[in-house]
């Protein structure tokens, strides 16, 4: 099946169809990760935007049951180099190609997205449009400048879960994997470490969270409350936590206000909290701050983050179009850590009171896990505060 890939500046990309016989709109952005496309399809972040993937094979090791970020793929295209024609590993439920088909997201092979990526380094990133359906190139321009891009629209409330939950109250989704080894009769992909007891309680704002962010809350000890991004602050101390947890997110951090405004009443309680990407924002605006959008933005597992405290590196995992203006922060609040490639801020810590946030994800899955320490540091502040 033919494909074609469309920019708002007049570029049309012709490839290879693959996944659903579909159209959508959406910001163009690559990122740059070997592995981790599925996660990449299901982290909410996405909701909105067409993913070009600079690897140039995809699809190599299929797609699992047991590695989605949320509960469904958010990511409106996916555009790639070449499909992988052979699906091998043993953990393996369906081919990338059918997972995308199954849940109607359309994609684009064949096309040279060395080329595609430079020109949104260049330009900035694009409103574009992807189609595997009959079109004119022509058509696919138009529909692609005509969509209103990401900019003032509110899309956490179309990937929060509406309802409140316990996350795992039975232990049964959030240990570590581990390996079989010798003879064991147990399903292999049931093998997990243990978990330590459910001790500190706190609430988490789902503004579009990640599923593994959730796993290392409780691999830490937490008893995870996840309430929607519309709760209040009366509504989250309701539960009577001793933290609170912001989440990732997708969309502008501008247009959220309602979330801003529960997070600066929170703040002002003195409870411990810790914020990460679309949390991290929140807190910026929050503290009296204002984000604004990057130029083609930070999507990958390979960002250099330097925490200025320390003077250590860390290697990040990161997928954000929006960035803390630094000037605009009060004096009682510190920047701590800095992107190395663009100096941008990459975390936030208040000077009196027990909030932190970082703008990367320390519980990237597959990887880095440089910053997974932060999750312990998130414990230690409960502990004395």
């Amino acid at each position: 099946m033919k494909a074609i890939l469309a920019l708002a500046d007049g570029s049309v990309y012709h490839g290879t169809g693959f996944g659903a016989r579909a159209s959508a709109c959406g910001e163009v952005c690559f990122n740059t990760s070997m592995t981790g496309y599925q996660e990449i399809l299901t982290d909410p972040s996405y909701k909105g935007q067409i993913v070009a993937m600079t690897y140039p094979l995809i699809g190599n090791y299929g797609v699992n049951t047991q590695d989605v970020e949320s509960w469904r793929p958010h990511a409106s295209g996916f555009v790639i180099r070449e499909l992988s024609p052979v699906v091998s590993n043993w953990r393996a439920d369906s081919s990338l190609a059918d997972y995308l088909a199954a849940n109607g997201i359309p994609g684009i092979q064949g096309i040279d997205t060395r080329a595609l990526t430079k020109k949104l380094r260049v330009r900035g990133a694009l409103n574009g449009f992807i189609t595997t359906e009959d079109m004119s190139a022509e058509e696919a321009v138009t529909r692609a400048r005509e969509w209103p891009g990401l900019e003032g629209v509110d899309y956490v409330r179309e990937v929060t879960h509406k309802e409140p939950f316990r996350w795992d109250a039975r232990d049964e989704q959030s240990a570590r994997f581990n390996i079989v080894r010798g003879t064991r009769t147990t399903e292999p992909r049931q093998v997990r470490d243990p978990l330590p007891a459910a001790d500190i309680p706190i609430v988490a704002f789902d503004f579009g969270m990640k599923y593994n962010i959730l796993r290392c809350l409780r691999q830490q000890g937490f008893a995870v409350q996840v309430v929607p991004a519309t709760a209040t602050a009366a509504e989250a101390l309701a539960y009577k936590p001793a933290g609170i947890f912001l989440s990732n997110g997708p969309g502008d951090p501008a247009a959220l206000g309602y979330a801003v405004g529960a997070v600066r009443e929170l703040v002002a309680t003195g409870i411990p909290i810790f914020g990460i990407c679309l949390g991290h924002q929140i807190l910026g605006q929050a503290f009296g701050g204002k984000t604004f959008k990057l130029k083609f933005g930070h999507r990958g597992g390979n960002q250099p983050v330097k925490d200025l405290t320390s003077g250590r590196v860390e290697i990040t995992s990161q997928n954000h179009g929006f960035a803390v203006d630094p000037a605009s922060l009060p004096a009682e609040v510190m920047v701590d850590r800095i992107n190395l490639n663009d100096q941008t801020v990459e975390g936030m810590r208040h000077r009196h009171k027990p909030v932190f946030c970082v703008q990367y994800h320390p519980e990237a899955s597959p990887g880095p896990h440089d910053s997974t320490p932060l999750f312990g540091e998130f414990r230690t502040l409960i502990g004395q505060s």
